[in-house]
């Protein structure tokens, strides 16, 4: 049944995002934009305008037009945009791209935004978050556990920002953790954090212990017992199989340091993390290696990106890809259910695959279906 399935959606997919299609009637989908226009992020919103009419190209209908506004990073100027695009008749939108944006959306009645940010808590009713969110990352990650029977895996969350949308995804997933622990983000504090967690002054402890204890022995192989002790640097196990680290870029690698420091490496236990969009420099990094994460489908990565070069001569950027799925979303589900009643669109369970991979949609929520990668001797390797 899966199977069958998976080859309807396929069908369908191929089929939107291929051929022209004609609508029941003639009304044409009006579709906000809002984006960065201006401002600190104006290359952004430039990039999700290409990957929209690029969506729109492939599409090969005439019945969506695109209506870009400048959000400016400003959630008063978002509002002011909204409500002109939604006096002009529109009732869907894609964006905007941060969270901050928008904070004032909820006073706008009878519209949809789709959201390009990844947050999904305290969110208005109308917006709906369409980012690789917490809860769709640790789906995949659950996944991978229950394949490999992990059953002690210890969750490291930064304390910044982000951490009680992690909580809820914990929730959310239903992934068994062991421990959940919030880390200081300061080096000297992390690192102090990481020996706690991993009892590491006790291992060093039990390795000083044997050694006093093998030099005042009569053993034959003294010696030889020595030197092997010598060249370790702890002795006792940590209370964990694996490990989740909630974090990105250089404070990510500080965590990985802090847990090599204390003698738990990646060769013994799982080490795993969020969503990393490839990160090249972790290629280089051997001693963190193998390093594993979950992810959108990498060849659709690179052949949209490939495209989207060879259209623009410029590179896009990973939004850029889920911007061009937002309007083949929005477009199949206008052939499902009537737009009038927006309310009711991303309610009824709906799947759809694009580019990304295959979102869910029910009950105003979107999840992805995610690949898992793992990063080990230099390159980055399908796991599913």
């Amino acid at each position: 049944m899966y199977k069958f399935f998976k080859i309807i959606l396929i069908t369908i997919t191929i089929y939107f995002f291929t051929y022209p299609h004609t609508f029941a009637n003639n009304e044409k989908i009006k579709i906000g934009l809002l984006v960065p226009l201006s401002g600190e992020y104006k290359e952004l919103g430039q990039l999700i305008i290409k990957s929209t009419r690029m969506a729109l190209n492939d599409l090969g209908t005439d019945k969506i037009e695109i209506y870009p506004r400048d959000t400016n990073l400003d959630p008063n100027k978002t509002l002011q945009s909204a409500t002109q695009l939604k006096n002009e008749g529109v009732k869907i939108f894609i964006g905007p791209i941060f969270f901050k944006s928008l904070i004032y959306l909820d006073e706008i009645q009878n519209v949809i935004f789709l959201s390009l940010t990844n947050k999904t808590k305290d969110l208005p009713k109308n917006i709906i978050s369409s980012g690789v969110n917490s809860s769709s990352q640790l789906n995949t990650i659950k996944k991978f556990l229950e394949l490999n029977e992990l059953k002690k895996t210890i969750f490291l969350t930064p304390d910044v920002d982000y951490k009680d949308e992690i909580k809820k995804a914990i929730r959310d997933s239903k992934v068994k953790i062991y421990k959940h622990y919030i880390y200081d983000i300061e080096p000297t504090k992390l690192t102090k954090q990481i020996e706690e967690i991993t009892n590491y002054k006790i291992r060093k402890q039990n390795l000083a212990d044997e050694i006093y204890r093998v030099e005042n022995s009569d053993l034959p192989d003294k010696e030889k017992q020595l030197e092997k002790l010598k060249k370790r640097y702890t002795i006792g196990n940590v209370k964990f199989d694996s490990v989740i680290i909630s974090d990105f870029d250089e404070s990510l690698k500080s965590v990985i340091t802090s847990l090599l420091y204390t003698d738990v490496s990646p060769k013994n236990k799982y080490f795993i993390t969020f969503n990393q969009w490839f990160d090249e420099s972790l290629l280089k990094e051997k001693n963190i290696q193998p390093l594993y994460y979950p992810s959108i489908n990498k060849k659709n990565l690179e052949s949209f990106n490939e495209k989207f070069e060879k259209e623009y001569n410029i590179k896009p950027n990973h939004l850029s890809l889920l911007s061009y799925d937002l309007l083949g979303l929005i477009y199949y589900l206008s052939l499902q259910t009537d737009l009038s009643n927006i309310s009711d669109v991303f309610k009824k369970k709906n799947s759809f695959k694009g580019k990304i991979g295959i979102f869910d949609v029910e009950n105003n929520k979107i999840n992805h279906r995610l690949n898992f990668y793992k990063v080990d001797e230099g390159k980055i390797k399908e796991i599913f």
